[in-house]
């Protein structure tokens, strides 16, 4: 007699289906267990074909199912994939490859409320993308997650473009975008970390804003190498990290190397955070804030091989509001990228308005370890307890016509030429001021300090 016990054994015997629209389990990572069977849709690795319309319809049943899509290893020919709303699409790392069929993105979405992509490589095939586009277009995902991807093969467009997207952009792998690497656009609380970025044309990764205004976007952890500036400038191309008019944004523990220009360049960015960055080699100033802003934090850096150090200038433009502080900076060049119009290269750090420059170490500077505004356009900068070797000149403050308040104490100065020295513009007015020979400029502090 069959029992309900025996026949329960009989059916759990029996193999699956055949054709299920679910993946098997035991073939899946963990994470993935009911995701859908991309071949029952006929995308199959390795076909030489354009799969687009099965992708599309592979998706369509994941969207309405709720399920997840893993891609098993191999490549898939792939154009203009539209992504649906809450999709998780996953691959195996570094094996399944989505490659573009022709130059228009290869995966775009939005105005989503959630997406996941997650170990897959999305290869341009040598395409050239458009302008101002990503090989992976993305606007207005609230809730994205893109981790463990690689985006290469780009030769024209940015890897991957964001427009007003949240969420977290984590250990991606991303190279030879002719535009830039990553460019994020009004973010929404997003997250940019762990991510490698190298050999692109004219960015590594861009954080900005069409209006200014707060952004909080978080660029850490990230290794950034060998960025071009093809398209020329003198500062919106080349940069590793740029942020321009996005407020409240955390640069840190990032490593910058070899950009045509910056490392990091915070443009009429508001309340910027700066820190324990590694930045090599960059063929302009290292480190920048400059422009429209108020409140910039610039700490803990490494600085080694630049034309020039740090600049927190524009006070002209209405930059002010600082603090540098404990930056170790050597081997500033002087050596620029173009012909500058104003005081040139070879600074370890500029300062302008409202500045506190503090505890710094300053070696083998070209020109000037210190400059302490530009012409006018000084106003409450401290200059205090810095170590300065190896310079033509150690610290240069403004007496022009109209210079404010600069103080200059115990710092330590050593193998310079001139320890203090007085400028109106580009013109020395003074002889050393390291003693406190100040009575003809009441503007200036200048005490404690020692030249050995």
């Amino acid at each position: 007699m069959t029992t309900r016990r025996t026949l329960l054994f009989a059916l759990a015997s029996l193999p699956a289906t055949v054709g299920s629209t679910q993946t098997s389990a035991s073939s899946l990572p963990d994470g993935f267990r009911g995701a859908l069977d991309a071949t029952d849709f006929g995308v199959r690795p390795g076909k030489r074909s354009d799969q687009s319309g099965s992708f599309r319809a592979l998706l369509a049943e994941a969207a309405k199912r709720r399920l997840p899509v893993f891609l098993p290893p191999g490549d898939y020919r792939l154009s203009g994939i539209v992504l649906p709303d809450g999709l998780t699409l996953a691959g195996t790392p570094g094996a399944t490859r989505l490659i573009a069929a022709d130059a228009s993105p290869l995966l775009t979405a939005e105005n989503l409320a959630r997406l996941t992509l997650t170990g897959l490589t999305l290869d341009g095939d040598g395409r050239t993308g458009d302008v101002g586009r990503g090989l992976l277009d993305l606007d207005g995902i609230e809730q994205l997650t893109i981790d463990n991807c690689a985006i290469t093969g780009r030769t024209g467009g940015h890897g991957l473009n964001l427009g007003r997207c949240g969420g977290r952009i984590r250990d991606n792998d991303i190279s030879g975008a002719q535009g830039v690497g990553i460019f994020a656009v009004d973010s929404r609380g997003l997250s940019i970390t762990g991510n490698t970025v190298s050999d692109c044309g004219n960015g590594g990764i861009l954080v900005h804003r069409s209006q200014a205004g707060a952004d909080g976007t978080l660029v850490s952890g990230n290794r950034i190498s060998r960025i071009a500036s093809l398209d020329g400038g003198t500062g919106q191309n080349g940069n590793g990290i740029n942020i321009f008019r996005a407020g409240d944004v955390v640069v840190s523990g990032n490593h910058v190397s070899d950009c045509a220009l910056s490392a990091i360049r915070a443009n009429a960015a508001n309340n910027v955070l700066i820190s324990t960055n590694q930045c090599l080699r960059s063929g302009e100033t290292a480190i920048y804030s400059e422009f429209g802003f108020q409140g910039a934090v610039v700490t803990g850096n490494v600085i080694d091989t630049a034309a020039n150090g740090i600049s927190i200038v524009n006070f002209d433009a209405g930059g002010r509001l600082a603090t540098v502080g404990q930056n170790v900076i050597r081997n500033i060049t002087g050596i620029g990228p173009y012909v500058s119009d104003g005081a040139g290269f070879g600074f370890g750090i500029s300062a302008e308005a409202d500045t506190v420059v503090i505890g710094n170490v300053i070696e083998q500077v070209a020109r000037w370890a210190l400059v302490l505004g530009w012409g006018p356009y000084l106003r409450n900068v401290s200059v205090t307890g810095n170590i300065i070797r190896v310079a033509q000149l150690g610290c240069a403050v403004s007496v022009a016509d109209g210079a404010g308040t600069a103080l200059i104490t115990n710092n330590l100065f050593e193998n310079v030429e001139n320890a203090v020295l007085g400028y109106r513009w580009t013109e020395r007015a003074t002889a050393d001021l390291v003693d406190g020979a100040t009575d003809a400029f009441p503007h200036l502090t200048v005490t404690g300090n020692r030249r050995v």
